[in-house]
């Protein structure tokens, strides 16, 4: 008797909040339903740090990456990314490589551990993203294991020579016209996304090249097929456009590659500002935002003026990719012969903030240990600039398809003033 009156009771209640409950639903479905998936997206904030080589005392160690990502995670960071490829050697232990006749590098930890899945599985227990970092790109010195054994993969300038200086010494460049250039590099990347529980893969400006370069015979004759005519200059514009167009599309088939095997995965592009990247280095990120082949972008802005780090923050391109993917702004925190102070972080980062930006810094040992100030009091710094949490998922990226020829615009070039030196 008494069960039955408490049902009865429990039934006029919920009866009484139906109402209430259907317009609470109503409204958030229709909320939900007008927020469109890229501006969803944009909404996650990036806080991110690159671990470089400079950091490999303290990959090394577990004790030393447990307190890193213990640091990272109290001071509410939640994207790392870690380098995985530099100077032509990979940093973990990769049969692609062997394969190639590149002997093992730096990977192994301090007690002979595996340095990537032991930052992977500490950074993941603190809700820390993890997309390795494919640093040197397209780039690699000439002294290195896979240019010696690669000769035929070395691109040239118009007078035959193949080398460059970077801010890596001097280099020569993988063709990434050559469809076995292409090969190796996108079975390294899968190889890591495969092997490991990685939440990404990120690229930088070095997945490009150097206008002027491309003149090797293989490239030059490929152009003559597909549009009848000879390269001439390293600034023409219709070799430009040809020679970008093929970069893009090689990272349409490399994102494509990499969502096969991961469909969650996150493709992360951190060029230079646009006018330099495309007028330099033929990297048309803008087209690789525009064709969704990346679902983030850190626009690497080093400068320590803060007028000049704020105009580059107004750019047209930047505004327009933050309305389709989480969008940041790559701010140095120092060098080891050049620290940076942490009022001028603090500004930048503000900076980035006010205008809706994520960030991440270069690099994880400028934080606050090769830094001008104390630990602890960077520490407070970095804490003041993110007080709560941001924290990040995967499960929003987009699904991808190759784009169909001519189906996306791209950007024109006359829109961009040619800058005074890159």
């Amino acid at each position: 008797m008494q069960s039955r009156f408490i049902f009865r009771r429990w039934r006029r209640i919920v009866q009484n909040l139906f109402p209430l409950l259907f317009v609470v639903t109503f409204v958030t479905v229709v909320l939900l339903g007008s927020v469109t998936p890229g501006v969803a997206q944009s909404r996650q904030e990036i806080r991110g740090v690159w671990m470089t080589i400079n950091d490999l005392d303290v990959l090394k160690d577990r004790a030393k990456v447990q307190d890193a990502v213990d640091q990272l995670g109290r001071l509410n960071f939640n994207s790392i990314y870690p380098v995985v490829w530099n100077s032509g050697y990979v940093m973990y232990p990769s049969a692609i490589a062997q394969q190639q006749g590149i002997q093992p590098f730096v990977y192994k930890g301090s007690d002979g551990h595996d340095i990537l899945a032991d930052l992977i599985d500490k950074a993941h227990q603190r809700s820390l993203l993890v997309m390795p970092w494919f640093e040197f790109g397209l780039m690699a010195p000439e002294t290195s294991e896979l240019v010696l054994n690669h000769p035929e993969w070395i691109t040239q300038r118009r007078d035959g020579s193949q080398t460059s200086i970077s801010g890596a010494g001097e280099v020569v460049w993988l063709n990434p016209f050559r469809p076995d250039v292409q090969k190796f590099i996108t079975d390294l990347v899968v190889e890591v996304v495969t092997q490991y529980d990685v939440d990404g893969i990120q690229f930088d400006d070095n997945m490009s090249l150097p206008r002027e370069f491309g003149f090797d015979d293989y490239t030059t004759a490929l152009y003559k097929k597909e549009t009848k005519k000879t390269p001439l200059s390293p600034t023409d514009p219709a070799w430009m456009r040809w020679r970008a167009d093929k970069i893009t599309a090689f990272m349409a088939q490399l994102k494509k590659a990499v969502r096969e095997r991961k469909p969650y995965a996150i493709f992360s592009i951190s060029p230079n500002y646009y006018d330099l990247a495309y007028k330099f280095h033929l990297q048309d990120w803008l087209a690789w935002v525009r064709q969704g082949i990346a679902d983030e972008l850190i626009v690497q802005v080093y400068r320590p003026n803060l007028q000049s780090f704020i105009s580059q923050l107004s750019r047209p391109e930047l505004q327009e990719t933050q309305r389709k993917i989480p969008t940041g702004v790559g701010i140095l925190t120092g060098l080891r012969t050049s620290p940076v102070g942490i009022a001028q972080i603090q500004e930048q980062v503000r900076a980035a903030q006010d205008r809706g930006l994520g960030v991440s810094f270069f690099y994880y040992e400028s934080l606050w240990e090769a830094a001008p100030e104390e630990t602890n009091y960077r520490q407070a710094g970095f804490q003041a600039l993110f007080p709560a949490p941001a924290l990040r998922s995967i499960t929003t990226v987009q699904p991808f398809e190759l784009p169909k020829p001519g189906s996306t615009p791209v950007l024109q070039d006359s829109k961009f003033s040619l800058p005074s030196s890159p």
